[in-house]
């Protein structure tokens, strides 16, 4: 019996919920495609509002080409009172589209897990395991499922959520795993912790790599917003609006060939 092995997967295969052999999920980060935001954003009816505790531009909320800036409507352009209406679709549209990438990584992550704590216990489709998902489907479901992306949820804080989950199970599989020892099923356990990462690629990494397109598209929709932003012509004391930043990579990789939002992106700084 391999011990040593048993005892490492323990450690190793509880983080593997979203980190499995040669298949990663994705992670849910504000600064994915190299894209950044210093704000907590809420979309609903009433427009798109960017919140930070920094001063100046602590608030800023743009609805229907109209623009307020800490509790003070602003006078816009008519220019770029039709980029603020672009910029606010383009908000609404890429929300519901972050969630289902959000849905979808938290599916593979508990596919993932659930795959891991069977491997190790023997137990299919654990109830444990089901509460798990419920509620990291419901995190999902009650935060940026209803428009709302806070920096304190997301970033680190998402694969925190994920890790703890994952630990939560570790008495339980470390009390299967010394019981299969004890009495004398090490070598069925050896055989399937072995299948294991074979088995996670041949089941997930076709919904990986999904996934992974689906989110790349997105930046693609992201960088579109930046050049929006960057074309605003508005002003506060000399300052521009910064929204989000791009950096890196992603500032080489943005589209810019002529499409319908070119008319509204120019002039170029």
């Amino acid at each position: 019996m391999r011990l040593l092995p048993i005892a490492s997967s323990l450690a190793l295969l509880l983080p593997l919920a979203a980190h499995a052999g040669t298949v990663k999920a994705p992670t849910l980060s504000a600064d994915q495609c190299g894209v950044a935001t210093d704000y907590n954003v809420l979309v609903d009816g009433g427009g798109i509002w960017l919140r930070r505790d920094a001063l100046p531009m602590r608030e800023i909320v743009f609805h229907d080409g109209q623009l307020s800036i800490d509790n003070r409507m602003q006078t816009v352009s008519a220019a770029d009172a039709q980029r603020l209406r672009a910029l606010e679709n383009g908000v609404r549209q890429l929300m519901p589209a972050v969630t289902g990438i959000a849905n979808e990584s938290v599916g593979i992550t508990f596919d993932t897990l659930d795959a891991v704590y069977e491997a190790l216990t023997g137990d299919a489709n654990s109830r444990k395991v089901r509460k798990l998902r419920r509620e990291a489907e419901r995190f999902v479901d009650t935060t940026i499922g209803r428009g709302r992306w806070e920096q304190d949820l997301f970033d680190d804080g998402f694969e925190t959520r994920v890790e703890a989950a994952a630990e939560s199970l570790s008495g339980s599989i470390a009390r299967s795993v010394l019981w299969t020892v004890f009495t004398g099923g090490e070598d069925k356990l050896d055989k399937r912790t072995e299948k294991l990462d074979a088995e996670l690629e041949q089941r997930l990494q076709g919904r990986t790599r999904a996934l992974e397109q689906h989110a790349l598209s997105l930046c693609a929709q992201v960088q579109a917003l930046d050049r929006l932003q960057s074309a605003l012509e508005f002003r506060l004391d000399g300052q521009a609006l910064q929204m989000m930043r791009v950096s890196g990579d992603a500032a080489t990789m943005a589209v810019r060939e002529d499409s319908p939002d070119n008319s509204i992106a120019s002039p170029a700084r």
